[in-house]
């Protein structure tokens, strides 16, 4: 897991650097940052409130459907992606930006809890030597090369005994300790971990305590606007329970797991539901029914014009719809063959199953050229 937060984190390491060597202090360096991503990230956002408007608009279309076809199983599959394909939609073009924004935290959480490696370009073996002089400074606990906070407990150790440091090369003390002094937010150091029971309600506890909170209100106010969106725009789902209880389930988690992370993640959080938020309202006023009807329009003569010129071609959820029919037709089979109605005896189906095994062996033998000797022996 360290490996996948290296790799993601150099890009975003380098993008907070910049940003910090403009404004010299973490939490605003924070905010720029998640403004430029979220800005980076517009066009997508933009296709996904496209793609999930489009899908309303065709609601009413694939209830539709689901009526017509409640008892046929293949039939509705085979519709629905004729419909998707007629109107050039993707029904999965909104789970995209889950991905990415799960990519993006990975980066963030590395960002936070490397400030030494990212901020201040520290390289590896000062920093491999910092953090065993701060292993040795506290027993060896808990601070080693692959425990993911050892950069902040290298510095918290820089703030108590400074001298222990001050042989490392690359002005290593002076840096870190110039930049502890911006690693904070109204006095409290983002590096630490919020929590409801300090040794002392400081001011730094109260702020560290508040920001999980205030992550949790802004993601709130932002799911509860969007489940008020959704009704608005589609009212059959109203009555959707589950809608309701992920709009206050997700907020109560991410309060959760802000009082288990560095502040700073938790501050990021706060910025990004915000201006998640803005973005997902601006483009909602954006896209209105109109609008949206014309641009579906638009994306149906797209989607002829592309059907046309690659009659042959599947797209990613026909090949997916297809598959699973195969699946299902599999299984209505073996379960044809053990109804009631059409018993068969023990030994004819055991025969059955060693033929499908025997077609599955042959079929990874043609694949990775391996040498298929049928098994022909009596289960």
């Amino acid at each position: 897991m360290n490996i996948l937060y290296d790799i993601i984190g150099i890009p975003f390491g380098f993008l907070m650097s910049l940003i910090y060597n403009i404004f010299g202090n973490y939490a605003i360096s924070i905010i720029v940052f998640t403004v430029v991503t979220k800005l980076l990230l517009f066009p997508v956002s933009y296709k996904t409130q496209k793609s999930s408007a489009r899908m309303q608009l065709l609601s009413p279309k694939l209830e539709k459907l689901r009526k017509s076809y409640s008892n046929n199983q293949q039939k509705l599959n085979e519709e629905t992606q004729k419909l998707y394909q007629q109107e050039g939609v993707n029904p999965m073009g909104s789970c995209m930006p889950m991905f990415i924004q799960m990519f993006l935290l990975f980066g963030v959480i590395d960002v936070v809890y490397k400030p030494i490696t990212h901020i201040l370009s520290i390289t590896k073996s000062v920093r491999l030597a910092a953090v065993e002089i701060a292993s040795g400074l506290i027993g060896g606990k808990g601070v080693s090369p692959s425990n993911l906070r050892c950069e902040l407990i290298t510095m918290e150790q820089v703030g108590l005994d400074p001298n222990a440091f001050s042989e490392l090369p690359e002005n290593f003390l002076g840096k870190v300790s110039e930049f502890a002094n911006n690693f904070t937010i109204f006095g409290a150091n983002l590096g630490k971990t919020p929590t409801l029971h300090p040794d002392d309600w400081t001011r730094e506890a109260v702020v560290l305590a508040l920001i999980p909170f205030f992550a949790g209100i802004v993601q709130l106010l932002s799911s509860i606007y969007m489940n008020a969106h959704q009704r608005k725009v589609n009212p059959s789902v109203q009555g959707n329970g589950c809608v309701s209880v992920m709009t206050y389930a997700l907020p109560i988690w991410s309060v959760w797991l802000a009082f288990s992370v560095p502040a700073g993640i938790g501050f990021y959080w706060i910025w990004s539901s915000l201006f998640g938020f803005i973005i997902t309202f601006a483009l909602n006023q954006y896209f209105t029914p109109e609008r949206i009807k014309e641009i579906n329009e638009k994306e149906k003569e797209k989607a002829r014009i592309y059907a046309e010129k690659n009659p042959g071609k599947k797209s990613f959820m026909q090949k997916l719809m297809e598959q699973q029919q195969a699946a299902l037709d599999e299984q209505n089979n073996a379960n044809r063959g053990n109804s009631s109605g059409d018993k068969i005896s023990r030994s004819e189906m055991n025969r059955q199953n060693r033929d499908r095994i025997n077609e599955q062996r042959r079929r990874m033998a043609e694949k990775y050229g391996d040498v298929y000797e049928e098994n022909n022996k009596e289960e």
